[in-house]
């Protein structure tokens, strides 16, 4: 009733593991599977090592979450050793995570990565873009395909770009990602925000900014997944990620045009947020009718 297939992948379920979210090591993958995830995604990984930001890096108040881990990771090197362990023992697709903070390290780490074999490559194109104008990668048409096109020339894997909301004309570059090489696309990243504690008279954050996620941005990402669709038809996968807490949640981004639903702060909030994600969408499709993901559609106006 839920297994979905794209990018050569069969998922029993729509549900993956998004980046960032217990994906550091390959036991918390292997963790996220035996959890019931349909596929899971590694933590975003940089061709060196980095540290993160400093400590507090992270505050959630109710719906709102915010963090700023700073990409901490321990490089590509070792996260290839944690990918193939994870590649050989989850039981599901595994998706790779990467950044770069040029296009030519996109490039590179595409390239080590793939020795891993992931089912697929996720581009994280949120990170800031150091080559000129302090923007992220996926900010402008012209940048996210640069970074696309360096991507496709250094593997043979599937590859999907993560975009932000945080732009104009998310389906626009969206459309243009998937004419440069892109299989998939990844919406939404976090969105731009910040905490400040009036009586400190500071920032909680010791970044000053952050990514909101949690069940705030949901309606974001809905919108975000909606105009994706509309501009890239009805082949393209995409992986609609950003609030989903509950089976109608998951339910309500397949409907706005996702093929498959990243799951991220769910993981944190809900226990087993996989397996009962999974039965809310059954109980819901049992009762509407639908026997496979495929028939849950918006009806247009």
């Amino acid at each position: 009733m839920l297994a979905v297939s794209f990018c050569g992948m069969r998922l029993r379920n729509p549900l993956i593991l998004a980046s960032g979210i217990r994906g550091n090591s390959a036991d918390l993958l292997i963790r996220a599977a035996k959890e019931g995830a349909g596929a899971v995604t590694s933590k975003s990984c940089s061709l060196k090592p980095r540290e993160g930001h400093a400590n507090p890096t992270a505050v959630n108040e109710g719906a709102v979450w915010l963090n700023a881990i700073g990409l901490s990771n321990p490089g590509v090197e070792e996260e290839v050793v944690e990918l193939k362990k994870a590649v050989k023992h989850c039981g599901v697709p595994v998706i790779a995570s990467i950044v770069g903070f040029s296009v030519e390290e996109f490039g590179l780490v595409a390239s080590k990565i793939s020795q891993a074999n992931p089912a697929m490559i996720e581009i994280d194109a949120s990170c800031p873009n150091v080559e000129g104008k302090g923007k992220m990668f996926s900010s402008c048409v012209e940048d996210a395909v640069l970074v696309t096109r360096e991507v496709r020339k250094s593997t043979s894997l599937p590859i999907s770009i993560k975009l932000s909301a945080d732009v104009p004309n998310i389906g626009e570059i969206a459309s243009e990602c998937i004419s440069a090489g892109a299989n998939c696309i990844t919406a939404i990243n976090t969105v731009g925000g910040m905490y400040i504690d009036a009586y400190a008279q500071r920032p909680v954050l010791h970044n000053w900014f952050g990514g909101v996620s949690g069940p705030a941005i949901k309606p974001i990402a809905l919108k975000a997944v909606y105009n994706i669709r509309k501009a890239v038809g009805p082949d393209v996968p995409i992986i609609g990620t950003g609030g989903v807490v509950t089976g109608l949640d998951a339910v309500e981004m397949i409907m706005a045009g996702a093929t498959a639903v990243g799951i991220g702060t769910a993981v944190a909030i809900r226990k087993n947020a996989f397996r009962e994600i999974s039965k809310e969408m059954k109980a819901f499709m049992k009762k509407k009718g639908f026997r496979s993901i495929s028939d849950i559609k918006l009806i247009e106006k």
